[in-house]
């Protein structure tokens, strides 16, 4: 089986909001889809070993924020590649509490929905949780965040909670001129013939040249936390 198949498969980049008690948690989701239209359904699949899933099952109501193609990936990163059980994800973020308690991302988002679900159905490492929407509305025009254009153009890479994650394969390339490096942490690779745009940093930079200050831009990870690849 070719498992770069389910790769064409159509996502998108979500943020995922819950809440639980006085507790707000949201998290990175690829796999959000309509699937009925009287009334408005959604489903969304949540690792079962996210804090936000067990938000979402004690609620019963998440909220979704659709990201534009210009969210930095150190934006994605703090929803994506942190745990809200080792620090609060909303810090400095713009959000509010939506009509169903739960939190509504605000920043870089381009609409937003909220959903009281009404069916769990077990899918093995995750849930998918299958609800109503409640609430929606949209912010901006500008071209939403595919995650196609996440993985190719911003050089993203998948949590391995997420539900359309797989084990990467090594490359088996001859090396380049200027060595690419790989952040231990997250998986994002830094390719010196594109740069780091959104840090500033030019095509051409090597990773030797870049600021001893210089932090992944996907998890916030420091330079002495990226190998050479071979």
């Amino acid at each position: 089986m070719d498992s770069k198949a389910l790769y064409r498969i159509g996502y998108g980049v979500y943020i995922i909001g819950a809440k639980k008690g006085n507790k707000i948690n949201a998290q990175i989701a690829n796999t959000i889809s309509q699937i009925a239209s009287e009334p408005p359904t959604v489903a969304v699949s949540i690792n079962k070993k996210n804090l936000t899933h067990e938000y979402i099952h004690e609620s019963q109501a998440f909220s979704a924020s659709i990201l534009n193609n210009e969210t930095p990936l150190a934006f994605i990163g703090i929803f994506g590649f942190k745990s809200g059980r080792d620090g609060n994800k909303f810090e400095g973020i713009n959000y509010k509490t939506g009509a169903t308690g739960a939190p509504v991302v605000l920043d870089h988002a381009v609409s937003y929905l909220e959903v009281k679900v009404n069916q769990e159905v077990d899918a093995g490492t995750h849930t998918l949780f299958i609800g109503q929407v409640v609430e929606a509305e949209v912010l901006s025009d500008k071209p939403t965040l595919t995650y196609e254009y996440y993985q190719q153009v911003k050089r993203g890479t998948t949590p391995k909670g997420a539900p359309s994650y797989q084990e990467p394969k090594k490359e088996v390339k001859a090396a380049p001129k200027m060595a690419k490096y790989k952040c231990s942490i997250c998986g994002y690779i830094y390719d010196p013939s594109l740069g780091d745009p959104d840090s500033g940093i030019k095509a051409g930079t090597s990773f030797e040249d870049l600021p001893a200050n210089w932090t992944c831009p996907l998890c916030g990870a420091e330079k002495s936390n990226f190998e050479k690849m071979e």
